[in-house]
């Protein structure tokens, strides 16, 4: 696809060899092993579990299914923790067996949603009530179910308890356990290294005009190289292939430019940008890259070298010597466990993800996103949201677009690393930027975007939205994560890919567009959802069946979303009578 230069020889491929991750990696991640003391005693002020969600408080409590019946959240430090345990009696115990529903109204649980926030947990897990814990509200396993599990599993076996545990986490859910350490590496606990390791002959290729692209990525559009058809390649083939060329170059002509014409370059992206020009499309309809081609190089520069200097702030400040404590080197310890409990998490079922560079990367840049950003700070799925950045952005560097698997990152010089690290920060605030309130205490805006949701399925299928009121299915409970994690635990990253393009093509987006696009996927699944009761729909729409689902299904629910868009954006006429309820005054669609 891509060639190395204007002339007609081919330059030989350059198969990258793996590096010491000393050297690859960056210096605030190295591990001081000799000052790792053995573990012999569980410490009872260190924070042990599953990383909270925000989805704790949709009282799931009610709804058994199979043997998860209640979720976790993780306990608070232990200061609070001693603070409130003389004020606040045990909860009480939870009846045995099948219940139905309560039947809770969505303004009851707006006007109590701040109470959830102050729940209270035990010290222990056992006491915590993780026996029947399951997963994670976004149907991952949580860490202390693993343990569980493990444990079982090495007693059937008559095997050690620290054997039991590796093999059991490895075996089962396919990422390592981790040991805890108190030295004065920033990380509390750091997984033991039995990341995936590619053969030679797996390796992706780095472009050898590598340099360049990180200079400027306008340097990466005349290496395009569009493949000759076959000779047996059919007319309908042919047609698709000169059409993309013919994209491309509209692309090309716009980026090229000296000033860029955005409202030109979102007009092109809405249908779908080519992943040879998707990464410096991305940044500029992010505002990221200025559109102005004079500026751009010294744009980079400086943003990548304040991303740079903000991480080695942030981990470095107040000590790094062996002796000094988490408090003394400054690290936000409660940030930092959730963030090492979901990254391992994060597209377990895909390779890229399992390295260790890859999994470093990620945790520097959602801890530093979480300590800029106090109002919000971290929240589970925003570890979602980065991925498609940062695998876009690490595919220009890349011949083969095909990065998902059989690539590891940390055999890719520091520079490339620390360039696609950075820009992923950067697109990652500028997207959340517009969205925070999603992720603030309470949570407005996820509660504003679930109103609405439902007063527009009200008016697109009556029928359905009726049906789901009979059935006491309140929209919360189903659509709390499409809108928290963007529809990305629904489809795969890479049609997670193509929806991004339309979205960044929007003015809006990430906060307004994404709600016609959940309700066209609702809708989707109206014949189906009609025929179920309360938790045969519950079900069915935590585990969609969209693992099939191709571009072309993505560029379906787009055009839909479109349609309703224009139908009822700024609309408070045309309803249908689906629902009795009568949106806020304060609500647009």
């Amino acid at each position: 696809m891509f060639t190395s230069s204007g002339s007609g020889k081919k330059p030989p491929q350059q198969e990258m060899v793996q590096v010491d991750r000393s050297e690859s990696t960056s210096p605030f991640w190295r591990v001081q092993r000799e000052s790792i003391p053995k573990r012999t005693a569980r410490d009872p002020n260190l924070v042990v579990g599953a990383a909270y969600s925000h989805a704790d408080m949709l009282k799931f409590d009610s709804l058994s299914m199979s043997s998860a019946s209640s979720r976790p959240k993780t306990p608070p430090s232990s200061a609070f923790q001693k603070a409130r345990t003389s004020d606040v009696s045990p909860p009480p115990p939870k009846p045995s067996g099948l219940s139905s529903p309560p039947l809770k109204s969505y303004i009851s649980f707006l006007s109590n949603t701040n109470q959830d926030w102050t729940a209270d947990d035990p010290e222990g897990e056992d006491e915590y009530g993780y026996e029947d814990d399951d997963g994670d509200d976004f149907g991952l396993p949580s860490l202390a179910n693993m343990k569980r599990r493990s444990r079982r599993i090495a007693a059937a076996q008559g095997a050690s308890q620290s054997q039991g545990n590796l093999s059991a986490l490895e075996t089962t859910f396919g990422f390592p356990s981790r040991r805890y350490s108190d030295s004065a590496d920033i990380a509390i606990e750091r997984p033991t290294p039995t990341y995936p390791m590619p053969r030679k002959s797996e390796g992706k290729i780095l472009r050898p005009q590598y340099k360049d692209i990180l200079r400027d990525p306008a340097n990466a559009l005349h290496l395009i190289n569009h493949p000759a058809t076959t000779t047996i390649a059919t007319p309908k083939e042919i047609e698709a292939a000169n059409s993309r060329v013919t994209r491309i170059n509209k692309f090309k002509k716009i980026l090229q430019a000296t000033t860029i014409p955005l409202p030109d370059l979102r007009q092109l992206a809405w249908s779908g940008v080519p992943e040879e020009v998707r990464a410096m499309t991305w940044q500029l309809l992010l505002s990221y890259l200025p559109t102005s081609s004079e500026r751009r190089v010294t744009t980079l520069e400086r943003k990548r070298k304040e991303y740079l200097d903000g991480v080695k702030q942030a981990f470095e400040r107040g000590g790094s010597t062996p002796a000094a404590s988490g408090r003394a080197r400054g690290l936000d310890e409660a940030i930092w466990h959730q963030i090492s409990i979901d990254v391992p998490r994060t597209n377990p079922h895909i390779e890229l993800y399992g390295y260790e560079a890859t999994q470093r990367s990620l945790e520097r840049i959602l801890y530093l996103w979480a300590i800029r950003h106090p109002a919000s700070g971290y929240v589970q799925g925003i570890n979602d949201l980065v991925t498609p950045f940062w695998e876009v952005f690490l595919g220009t560097y890349i011949t083969d677009c095909n990065i998902e698997s059989g690539m590891d990152p940390g055999q890719l010089p520091k520079a490339v690393l620390d360039a696609v690290e950075a820009d992923s920060f950067w697109c990652l605030t500028k997207l959340l930027d517009g969205i925070q309130d999603h992720y603030i205490v309470a949570q407005p805006g996820i509660q504003r975007q679930v109103a609405a949701l439902r007063d527009l399925t009200a008016r697109i299928d009556g029928d359905l939205a009726k049906h789901l009121e009979n059935e006491q299915v309140e929209f919360i409970q189903f659509s709390f994560r499409w809108m928290n994690c963007l529809l990305m635990r629904e489809i795969s990253v890479r049609n997670t890919i193509r929806m991004w393009d339309t979205y960044l093509a929007e003015e809006q987006g990430f906060s307004e567009f994404h709600l016609y696009v959940c309700a066209a996927f609702l809708v989707k699944w109206s014949p189906k959802l009609l025929k179920m009761d309360f938790q045969e729909i519950m079900m069915f729409l935590q585990a969609l069946p969209t693992r099939e689902w191709t571009e072309k299904d993505i560029e379906l629910l787009l055009s839909e979303a479109f349609i309703w868009q224009s139908l009822f954006k700024n609309s408070s006429a045309h309803l249908r009578g689906g629902s009795s309820r009568v949106p806020p005054a304060n609500m647009q669609l």
